[in-house]
């Protein structure tokens, strides 16, 4: 596994600001509940007449006055765009920094397969995902039990696994992605984080765009959906597995076959 903790040290440093920052703006956020709960009715008098904002953020389902809407919608987004980003970060260079960064040929001098090597870099994105998701729901647990709320565990352990998937899939699109990339590929992962993220919102918003949300891994990790009902929108999760698997099947395809230049 000398692949692994290489690429678990080289990015160490990038993995524990984001996840602070993140975390700690979650954490912020949901301290401020406490202030926000004694205006409940103006709050949701405020937003029902906001229209398409209304809808974008599921704020026409739930109320933003209890934790669990005030959680999904406020600490949700950060989750969604902190954590798509991060998956994003990591995992759209990761083949192809060999290349950008000259060190291919010190690379593939050792006595380690394509395959390997391929397979232990996948392995390292996805360690670092879970990590990052680990220490946001450490932060939250610890907000939630300062002020005392009362929350559905259950449903708030399907909001992050659901997270977790999209995440996933989008580390496994830019994956893909990378072994064709031979350098500078940053700008595309995060553009493509941002662009799932803003065809979600448009989903919402429009009716004739409902089918978007077969294209974006965030359609299933609505929080009204998911608070309201304690279920997940299999049909989207579906689709976005086979997504993953399709894109980490044609990362080891084509970087198998790749003319990697040193």
């Amino acid at each position: 596994m000398t692949v692994f903790k290489q690429e678990m040290k080289q990015n160490k440093k990038t993995l524990i600001i984001w996840t602070a920052s993140v975390s700690l703006m979650s954490f912020i956020c949901l301290m401020m509940f406490s202030e926000m709960k004694g205006m409940v009715s103006e709050m949701d008098e405020m937003f029902s007449s906001m229209g398409n904002f209304t809808k974008a953020f599921g704020m026409d389902q739930m109320s933003i006055g209890t934790i669990a809407g005030f959680y999904g919608v406020e600490c949700g987004n950060i989750l969604g765009l902190g954590g798509g980003f991060l998956a994003s970060l990591l995992a759209v260079n990761m083949l192809s920094k060999e290349e950008g960064g000259r060190t291919a040929e010190f690379l593939f001098t050792h006595p380690i397969s394509r395959v390997q090597i391929i397979t232990e870099k996948l392995i390292a994105v996805f360690v670092q995902i879970l990590l990052f998701n680990l220490v946001f729901i450490v932060f939250s647990c610890i907000g939630i039990a300062l002020l005392g709320e009362d929350m559905n565990w259950g449903n708030f352990a399907l909001y992050h696994m659901a997270n977790l998937f999209m995440q996933l899939e989008i580390a496994a699109i830019c994956y893909g992605l990378s072994s064709y990339i031979r350098r500078g590929g940053l700008g595309a992962g995060l553009g493509l984080a941002a662009m799932f993220y803003f065809l979600n919102i448009i989903s919402n918003i429009t009716e004739s765009a409902k089918v978007l949300k077969y294209i974006t891994p965030f359609s299933y990790t609505e929080a009204a959906d998911i608070f309201a009902s304690g279920k997940l929108e299999m049909k989207y999760l579906i689709v976005g597995i086979v997504v993953s698997v399709l894109a980490i099947g044609i990362a080891y395809v084509h970087y198998n076959k790749k003319d990697i230049t040193a």
